[in-house]
């Protein structure tokens, strides 16, 4: 925009300060001329006396239908030297100019001004005049619009190359944050964004060897800790039956810390090599409450709205509805609702579950997603708290949000939303 307000101002000020005064000081000389040619009674004298003025200055004075044969039938019009030469002479004035081969090849200048006055309508005054070019200003206004035209686009190929490594590391490091890791960049652009670009590169590949490392290192511990645990187990199996109950309480102990460890597993690995495939979200719905529709104990009231396709990973957002349908049971009540719709204006599809328990405290909303944060301990809260981290990177992972709010009348809503992609 600065560039192509230089241009426009750059064109002006060439015109208005140019090519106007060279205009203004042409007209000036008309206007002394037919001053000049009223002054000695051309308009009005015979032929003989024209003829005479006409050898001394080279103007002519003729009459309409002279002219018209002359060349003023091929003159055109200028309303601007109409308009200036008029004020000159405190008369209406008619300016045209006429341009011909035929005067240029009779060794006769190649313009001729044609003006004629109010007072005499039928008698024009023919002036020949050189240096009067009249694409004086069509040049120059060409000159400043491919000049215009090459500074914008030089700045906006400039400004391109700039910004195309910055918008490629901007999609990167969204990339990053989802847990994916995207081939190296190309390092390209000024020096300072390739310095960028490269260190981005670096922290990119040492990040994936942190997770690859933590990944093999949880993997490593489950197996160390489950070796054990299930010795404990055959050993507690060989207890006498009068200590059933000190067996129970280890089997649940040894389940719970089973438990635990797949959760470190699964967050620490963060499966991403499922393909997406299209899917309906109510389908997924309904597959996992079957299962908990078995429980006499249990209820879950289905609201589902009609939903378009998405593009997504079933395995990762099953597990996503199961383990909120989980924790709407285990801390809230035995009655939850689904409910479930689709936003066409936003194009996102969201889903919601609600439980009818007591809620956590709305200081502690923000923090359980986090890793082995558990929202109220006054709820009972079990396990490692990375069903929801692991829930939360799984959301992000689809392009889309969740999150958590009290119900005005009671209870907790977990809801998330999906963006309908045709790819993600």
């Amino acid at each position: 925009m600065l560039l192509l307000i230089n241009q426009v101002v750059s064109y002006l000020s060439v015109t208005y300060y140019f090519i106007r005064p060279s205009y203004q000081q042409i007209n000036s000389l008309l206007a002394t001329q037919v001053k000049s040619v009223i002054a000695d009674d051309l308009l009005v004298s015979n032929q003989a006396a024209r003829e005479r003025y006409y050898k001394q200055t080279a103007i002519r004075v003729i009459d309409e239908s002279d002219a018209q044969k002359t060349g003023l039938e091929n003159a055109t019009f200028y309303g601007f030297m109409s308009d200036e030469v008029s004020d000159q002479l405190k008369m209406n004035a008619d300016v045209r100019i006429s341009t011909g081969s035929d005067r240029s090849a009779a060794n006769e200048p190649p313009y001729l001004v044609w003006i004629s006055v109010q007072r005499y309508p039928d008698t024009w005054i023919a002036i020949p005049i050189t240096g009067l070019n009249e694409a004086n200003i069509s040049p120059l206004t060409m000159y400043l619009m491919v000049i215009g035209i090459l500074s914008v686009a030089g700045g906006w190929l400039f400004v391109r190359r700039m910004t195309r490594p910055l918008q490629s590391l901007q999609r990167a490091a969204v990339e990053v944050g989802r847990g994916h890791f995207p081939p190296p960049l190309e390092e390209e652009g000024s020096s300072e964004i390739m310095a960028v670009t490269r260190a981005f590169n670096r922290m990119n590949q040492g990040i994936k060897q942190l997770e690859h490392d933590r990944t093999l290192m949880t993997a490593g511990i489950s197996h160390d800790l489950r070796t054990p645990l299930t010795r404990i187990r055959l050993a507690t199996e060989m207890l006498p039956d009068e200590q059933d109950w000190i067996k129970e309480g280890i089997v649940n102990d040894i389940e719970d810390m089973n438990a635990i460890i797949d959760q470190f597993i699964e967050y620490a690995r963060f499966d991403t090599e499922e393909i997406h495939e299209q899917a309906d979200l109510n389908t997924l719905i309904s597959e996992a409450t079957q299962a908990r529709q078995l429980d006499a104990s249990h209820h879950i009231a289905l609201k589902l709205g009609d939903l378009p396709a998405l593009n997504l990973r079933r395995i990762a957002i099953k597990r996503v509805i199961e383990n909120l349908i989980e924790n709407a049971f285990r801390y809230g009540s035995d009655t939850i609702v689904i409910n479930t719709f689709y936003d066409a204006r936003e194009q996102r599809v969201y889903c919601k579950i609600r439980d009818f328990g007591p809620g956590i405290p709305e200081a502690s909303l923000s923090d359980v997603f986090m890793p082995f944060a558990q929202g109220d301990k006054a709820r009972g809260s079990l396990g490692s708290g990375l069903g929801l981290a692991i829930t939360r990177r799984i959301i992000e992972a689809h392009e889309g949000q969740i999150r958590l709010r009290n119900h005005p009348q009671g209870g907790l809503i977990a809801e998330f939303w999906l963006p309908q992609r045709d790819k993600l």
